[in-house]
């Protein structure tokens, strides 16, 4: 038992001494020196004289003052002391500044829906964009060359689309990309991010003024990215500096952001991509129709949609579709793809990736019809043998297109001599010979009449395993009365 409490309880020493099981003089003794310390004074430091002066000079310099610069003032107002017992002077009152400016925080409270965060991070030369959708605790990274607006832009507009719809507020810190200007500590975001803003209906805000800790919940994201995908994988700078390479970066992290967004998260207590799916998806922005012209970064340039229904960029050729043959459409290009737009509507009429010079990218789409396996040159008969010729169709077509690769020098006098077999022995067999001929490669008129000659009774090749059909050559016959025995002579 505390022996000072026991002395209170029974005021005397030996009843004391007997409940602590001490001797009564260890009591006298305990107790005598703790009446001492209760009257006894602080004692009077050296430093308190100039206390005051140090704080005011704290106060207006906002805690930004050293001890070693406000020595000489306090050296000229009286003080005496140590250089030591003035920097613990010091450093008492800006503890005291200090606490004074803290703000009191509150933990953030978010809503489905409502916020959706983004920051950028760099690790070398490559730069990685991350975005948090707040209630759910979605992730979203890629990675890019640059931090431009475009850029920015481009990338948060692939987030809502992977997303499947906008929230309510986009907050960033203040990336000059968007930032247009500060007034009264108010940030004035940029006319184009306006009108992207405006356009995909969510409100831009900003964070305040060297204050990370208002969107702490994107830059975890961000040091967690770089430490378990960036330095992971490789993906640095110096290594990622063509469009592949960017893009299959960019594949790693959504790879990554699928597999990341699939587990339960410790905060939450709950899966981000179940949470998405059951709760939040619905209650967000559904996505515009058409995507801003301004979206898209890189090279602007309007082009003409030539003959070929294509638009030539960079020295490489971009199919658009036929119906937009001789208009003026606006070409964008950026590092990866080129993305052809209506002008003024920003309607997207083709996409096709960037191609080196001199190359082609076309999609059969755009012709509605597919590419032929060769190019097909007309047939134009001019003489009276090639006009009959080639009135017999497709076929006459054929065998005169394999006789001329043939090279067969003779094909102009042979298609009269074949137009003279077509009066001998009708068009039927000529069709038939030349069927015939074009399957056992005859490209000369004398095996076309050689077919002829030979009869309907040759065999015709037919593929493995079908029937073979033959017609057999007419005979002369009797009938089989001729066979029937006489009723008298028993005879034939």
């Amino acid at each position: 038992m505390d022996i000072v409490t026991a002395y209170r309880e029974v005021g005397t020493y030996r009843g004391a001494a007997e409940m602590c099981g001490v001797s009564h003089k260890t009591v006298s003794r305990v107790v005598n020196r703790a009446e001492a310390a209760q009257v006894r004074t602080a004692r009077r430091r050296n430093y308190e004289s100039v206390r005051s002066l140090v704080a005011t000079k704290i106060e207006d310099t906002k805690g930004k003052i050293s001890a070693k610069r406000l020595l000489p003032a306090a050296r000229a107002a009286g003080y005496a002391g140590s250089d030591r017992n003035f920097r613990r002077l010091v450093a008492q009152e800006r503890s005291k500044y200090r606490q004074g400016q803290a703000r009191a925080r509150r933990p953030a409270v978010w809503a489905p829906g409502g916020h959706l965060v983004i920051d950028w991070g760099v690790l070398g030369r490559l730069h990685v964009f991350c975005a948090v959708l707040a209630w759910s605790r979605v992730r979203f990274v890629r990675f890019a060359l640059d931090e431009r607006a475009e850029t920015t832009m481009r990338l948060l507009a692939e987030c809502f689309e992977t997303l499947g719809g906008v929230p309510k507020v986009v907050l960033a810190d203040r990336m000059g990309c968007l930032k247009g200007g500060v007034v009264a500590d108010v940030v004035v975001p940029t006319p184009d991010y306006v009108r992207f803003a405006t356009h995909f209906r969510f409100r831009p805000d900003f964070c305040h003024a060297r204050d990370p800790q208002s969107k702490g919940i994107v830059e975890n994201l961000v040091g967690y990215a770089k430490d378990d995908l960036m330095v992971p994988l490789g993906v640095l700078g110096e290594q990622v500096t063509t469009p592949a390479e960017l893009a299959a970066a960019n594949s790693a992290a959504a790879a990554w952001c699928a597999e990341v967004n699939a587990a339960r998260h410790s905060e939450i207590a709950a899966v981000p991509a179940q949470r998405l799916t059951d709760v939040e998806a619905s209650l967000l922005t559904a996505l515009p129709s058409l995507l801003p012209s301004g979206l898209f970064g890189g090279r602007r340039e309007l082009r003409k949609v030539d003959k070929l229904s294509c638009v030539r960029f960079g020295s490489a050729r971009y199919s658009v579709p036929n119906r937009w043959l001789g208009h003026t459409v606006e070409v964008v290009a950026s590092s990866t793809a080129v993305t052809i737009l209506m002008p003024g509507s920003g309607e997207v009429l083709a996409e096709h990736p960037l191609m080196a010079p001199g190359e082609t990218s076309v999609t059969d789409a755009h012709y509605g019809r597919p590419r032929p396996n060769a190019p097909a040159r007309k047939v134009t008969p001019r003489t009276a043998a090639e006009l009959a010729f080639c009135a017999l169709g497709p076929v006459a077509e054929q065998w005169l297109r394999s006789a001329a690769a043939s090279g067969n020098t003779r094909l102009g006098p042979e298609l009269e001599e074949l137009a003279a077999l077509q009066a001998a022995h009708g068009r039927d067999a000529l069709l038939a010979a030349l069927e015939r001929a074009i399957t056992f490669g005859r490209w000369r008129a004398s095996g076309v009449r050689s077919i002829l000659a030979a009869g309907a009774g040759v065999s015709q090749p037919t593929a493995r395993g079908d029937a073979l059909v033959i017609e057999l050559p007419p005979t002369a016959s009797r009938s089989l009365a001729d066979y029937r025995l006489d009723d008298l002579g028993g005879g034939a």
